[in-house]
């Protein structure tokens, strides 16, 4: 038992000690579920809307409206999600979250239309983008410092792992049952979530100071210190997602353009890339907590990452072996979400967490957008190798220059209001 003071009052809360809490277990699967749902719509987008008569360039124009419609789903629901979360508690988004993903998952697998198709991918999108930032809070404010960093490692390692899986179905099924799988994931999830705690945190918070203001979005711009705080937290994760969405996702472009041998498969790609992944989150995650400390094992795998992807725009001539080792080694060196988690759920107070820890990593992903506006932008002058290498520099040094604004948070209590 632990005791948390506001204004003069002390409430008990009551924190899990194992890193295999319940808690920590349906955040690692919800996430899981999650990565398994961004991955696999890209691996059946051809099939799929193949299936429905969609050809030629329309594949790709009207796949890439799919991409973007589920990704505003993912900005809008994060908001709303978060929001809840910390207006209604940590359980609500985790509820919630995962029945919207699995009916709209399910409803996916009978899609025999192009709009079917944008209703569900919006709703699968609005559902999923609940799930890491309310597991996420809820593992953070559960666990002691000292368990928290393993508990949060161990939840991004699944998602890494709910990547490869989605590229393993969809290679052994047909794209409508890969989503009925999906589904049926998120209906056993939501099963297994009813014996789940609530944040004694929340509780605490809600029954101590109920004239509290909670889940105010808008109060993270209102205050230029806390402004820095939650945009710092966001443009950390930018070379991440330039990895994901760039370099991954165009690895076959790529390949052609530096003479790899041998045919690369996107596909084979994001495997490679999100095994890396795993590896890296346990390692940055150990590191983190071996040390003490978040800010300099971010830097160090920045750095890394730095290396990494110089490496992949000198591989001029390799085979496929080697191709496929340099894209592990970008999700290896990339391998900092963990610890990027850990640092957002720790920067704000229990008033603000769930909103932060929410939005963050929906925002990251969403940075896409302005990721490839810029690779764009540049091309038509450098080349599309030229504009990748620019790119990733641009976002490495913004990442840098964020992370300095970011407070060390390594053992921190998360006992505070903003």
């Amino acid at each position: 038992m632990k005791s948390v003071q506001w204004a003069g009052r002390a409430v008990a809360e009551k924190t899990d000690s194992s890193i295999l809490s319940l808690g920590v277990i349906v955040a690692a699967l919800g996430y899981f579920v999650d990565a398994y749902d961004l991955i696999l719509f890209s691996v059946v987008r051809v099939p799929s809307l193949r299936s429905i008569g969609i050809n030629g360039q329309a594949l790709a124009d009207q796949g890439a409206l799919l991409l973007n419609v589920q990704m505003f789903g993912l900005l809008l629901g994060g908001i709303a999600w978060g929001i809840l979360g910390d207006k209604r508690g940590r359980l609500s988004i985790l509820f919630g979250s995962i029945i919207l993903y699995s009916l709209a998952n399910i409803a996916n697998a009978f899609a025999n239309s192009y709009t079917e198709f944008l209703i569900c991918r919006f709703a699968a999108g609005a559902g999923l983008a609940g799930e890491l930032g309310a597991g996420i809070t809820l593992v953070a404010e559960r666990l002691p410092p000292a368990r928290r960093g393993q508990g949060i490692t161990i939840v991004a390692c699944f998602g890494a792992l709910g990547s490869v899986t989605a590229d393993f179905v969809a290679q052994q099924l047909n794209w409508r049952l890969a989503y009925l799988v999906g589904g049926a994931m998120g209906l056993a999830l939501l099963v297994l979530r009813l014996r789940a705690l609530e944040s004694s945190l929340f509780q605490a918070l809600r029954s101590a100071q109920p004239g509290v203001s909670r889940g105010n979005f808008f109060s993270l711009f209102t205050q230029r210190e806390r402004f820095i705080r939650y945009i710092s937290c966001i443009l950390v994760g930018l070379p991440l997602w330039y990895v994901i969405g760039l370099l991954i996702t165009f690895s076959p472009e790529f390949a052609g353009l530096l003479a790899i041998k041998g045919q690369i498969s996107a596909g084979q790609a994001v495997v490679f890339s999100h095994l890396g992944f795993a590896a890296g989150d346990l390692l940055s995650g150990y590191i983190s907590q071996a040390l003490g400390t978040r800010k300099k094992v971010i830097f160090g795998f920045l750095a890394a990452l730095g290396g990494a992807i110089t490496l992949f725009f000198n591989v001029y001539g390799a085979d496929q072996v080697t191709f496929y080792g340099v894209c592990f080694l970008l999700g290896l060196t990339g391998g900092y979400w963990a610890v990027l988690l850990m640092v957002s759920a720790e920067q704000f107070g229990t008033n603000l967490r769930a909103t932060v820890t929410t939005t963050v990593p929906n925002l990251v992903r969403s940075s896409l957008i302005p990721v490839t506006f810029f690779f764009q932008m540049f091309k038509p002058v450098l080349g599309m190798l030229g504009s990748a290498a620019v790119t990733g520099l641009l976002a490495l040094v913004a990442a840098v220059v964020a992370l300095q604004q970011l407070n060390e948070t390594s053992h921190r209590s998360l006992d505070f209001l903003e």
